[in-house]
């Protein structure tokens, strides 16, 4: 197929783009260059796709002739970065995704798949929530992604087939590395500073997934037949693998022997969800969850130790998606509305050098 994918140059979309090269696909990407100065390893990957430097909000459908298949990455990630201006979020990661979504399907695109997020499910309880449980988000971010699913399912017809992948909160290795993610936040506070540090008293609950079954989760729902996965929802990861925050310290505890663990008092964020993968499993052909914690923990000290990581190199701000985002608005590169400013003296970035074949 040719697919093109959004966000290749971030987190889940620098694997996964280049993955999609490997099983012989035609891949094009598209990133706004936001998280560019965040690399953190070079993966052994031969090949990147192609990669437009460009916002989705404005794609029309002439740039998306010849596509089959679009995979939707690129929003405004995690909680912390939707709350920093709520109207921006939803006009990127609701409004935009929405009108792209139209396009890609004014231009012939059959199969779209969006990455939602297990987050919808905000406060539940001690419930495990299934796709048909009731979600209760409590974020911008998460508000967001329910619309999104939403919308997506009303425009769903014979020639337009979304497929929405909640996925669990992610880990692991990627040269685009996130450090505002739970399991890889308290692993590099475990290399870098000997303490892991909790900001809650680690009673939620959370499930994780490594990005790596994120990635094998989007092959398996682009390459299934229609009718296993049109305008279907899946929860993406292991249901043996949700966690109290408490007990993920515990598991990078055991792989970076000799840390301190810290626990902060209750922090007023009350999100607390455990998600059930039965469906995934069961329904999309070929899939299944191949990491768990531990060892994507021991991974992650593997790559630490091969790359000697730095306190400076782990708090750097392209590692982190708020800092990153505060800080290219603090410079002026981008405006308010979160496009690259053009005038004189601001330019948008160029693709680093060897990336596009």
């Amino acid at each position: 197929m040719k697919i093109l994918v959004t966000g290749t140059d971030g987190y889940i979309g620098s694997v996964l783009a280049p993955t999609l090269l490997e099983r012989g696909h035609e891949v094009v990407g598209v990133d706004t260059g936001f998280y560019r100065d965040g690399w953190l390893y070079s993966n052994g990957f031969h090949r990147f796709p192609p990669c437009l430097n460009q916002d989705v909000r404005r794609l029309t459908p002439e740039d998306l002739e010849g596509v089959e298949a679009v995979v939707h990455l690129a929003e405004l990630s995690n909680d912390p970065l939707g709350q920093l201006n709520p109207e921006i979020t939803y006009a990127i990661n609701h409004r935009g995704t929405v009108a792209f979504a139209e396009n890609c399907k004014v231009a012939g695109v059959r199969r779209f798949v969006y990455s939602s997020s297990c987050s919808v499910y905000g406060l539940g309880n001690e419930d495990i929530k299934t796709e048909e449980s009731e979600t209760n988000p409590q974020t911008a971010y998460a508000r967001c992604k329910l619309l999104v699913e939403a919308d997506l399912a009303r425009l769903a017809d014979a020639r337009f087939s979304p497929v929405i992948l909640r996925n669990a909160t992610v880990y692991g290795a990627s040269p685009r590395m996130r450090f505002d993610l739970v399991l890889n936040n308290l692993a590099g506070l475990a290399w870098t500073t000997g303490e892991i540090r909790l900001i809650s008293d680690g009673t939620p609950w959370r499930p994780v997934v490594h990005v790596r079954d994120v990635c094998h989760a989007f092959i398996c729902a682009l390459e299934a037949p229609r009718r296993r996965v049109h305008n279907q929802i899946f929860n993406v990861g292991c249901t043996n693998e949700n966690y109290r925050v408490r007990e993920l310290a515990e598991i990078v505890a055991q792989g970076f022997p000799g840390c301190r663990m810290v626990v902060g008092p209750s922090d007023g964020d009350h999100r607390s969800y455990r998600v059930s993968f039965e469906k995934i499993k069961a329904v999309l052909p070929g899939w299944t969850c191949r990491f768990d914690a531990r060892r994507g923990v021991q991974e992650l000290r593997d790559l630490f130790e091969r790359l000697d990581l730095t306190p400076e190199l782990f708090q750097f701000r392209a590692f982190t998606r708020l800092k990153q985002i505060q800080y290219l608005l603090k410079t002026q590169q981008i405006d308010e509305r979160l496009f690259w400013r053009t005038e004189v003296g601001h330019t948008v970035p160029e693709h680093p050098e060897g990336l596009i074949n």
